[in-house]
């Protein structure tokens, strides 16, 4: 038997495994994968897959780590105000829980969901903490309305949603934007703006004189192709704009819907701790893989 966990080491991920008995992989015979996912990832890295069960912290005990679960079941495993930001693009189709599956969940389910896991996000935010909420512009107002049931909204940021080589035609207007929800905990929170004060969409002096804007054109989606484009996945350099306005060095971070972990990975490059919920098996083990090797 071979005992695996992602654990962290000097400020980095790393994973290693204790031999109990013998080396012998999971699979050896060719077999289909995951695009991005090869058998030698597979024998690396399911043994070292954790769930939600397996989460067992207390405010003075955290961990780095990702997990095979729902953001909701996920979220509430976590201490209360243990968690400085949390940076997520919520599903738009989510499925059905194990009472109803195999279908997408209705408008009102969809709703009660959504309220569900923000009022966990609330409890797990330290004071100072925020949330930063990726959504389409169709649930833009949706998701307005329901964070001031539980946070304050600071802004609404704008940024600019193009794919490089795009060549889709729109029937109408083409939409080529999206929107990021500012919120925090309470009205005393962490904004360092001189680290984002090279945003590039605004001259310097008027950076200095009004503050950075909510309008960001200087950052472009540069994904050329849907099967290059990680699912969920942001550009890094908007999530690192984030993480250096809203957080400092080992700062906790959370996506309670990681896809194939694009926010973990920026978040150990920039030095925070992350912690990351992902209920698809297969997006997990890319996310495991990526910021493992990065």
């Amino acid at each position: 038997m071979i005992a695996w966990c992602l654990s962290r080491l000097n400020s980095k991920f790393c994973l290693f495994m204790a031999e109990k008995e013998s080396t012998n992989p999971l699979f050896s015979n060719p077999l289909e994968t995951y695009p991005g996912l090869t058998v030698s990832d597979l024998n690396r890295y399911l043994p070292a897959l954790q769930k939600a069960d397996d989460i067992e912290m207390t405010i003075d005990n955290m961990h780095d780590g990702v997990y095979l679960s729902d953001g909701l079941e996920g979220l509430r495993k976590l201490p209360s105000a243990s968690i400085d930001i949390i940076i997520t693009d919520p599903p738009e189709s989510p499925w059905r829980g194990k009472d109803r599956p195999g279908s997408p969940m209705t408008l009102q389910e969809y709703y009660k969901w959504n309220n569900n896991w923000l009022e966990e996000a609330y409890r797990v935010l330290k004071s100072t903490g925020a949330l930063y909420l990726f959504c389409d512009w169709r649930l833009s107002g949706m998701y307005h309305s329901m964070l001031t049931n539980f946070l304050h909204v600071q802004t609404r940021i704008t940024w600019r949603k193009m794919q490089a080589g795009e060549t889709s035609k729109a029937v109408t207007w083409k939409n080529q934007s999206a929107d990021i929800w500012f919120a925090t905990k309470t009205k005393d929170f962490l904004f360092y703006r001189e680290a984002i004060s090279d945003q590039k969409d605004m001259e310097p002096a008027l950076a200095q004189e009004t503050g950075p804007s909510n309008l960001w054109v200087d950052i472009l989606d540069t994904h050329i192709t849907p099967a290059e484009e990680m699912s969920g996945d942001k550009p890094e350099l908007l999530i690192e704009r984030i993480l250096k306005a809203s957080s400092f060095k080992l700062n906790w971070v959370v996506d309670p819907f990681m896809g194939s972990g694009g926010v973990g990975l920026v978040t150990k490059k920039l030095g925070r701790r992350f912690i990351g919920f992902e209920a698809d098996q297969d997006q997990l083990l890319i996310s495991m893989k990526r910021i493992d090797q990065s």
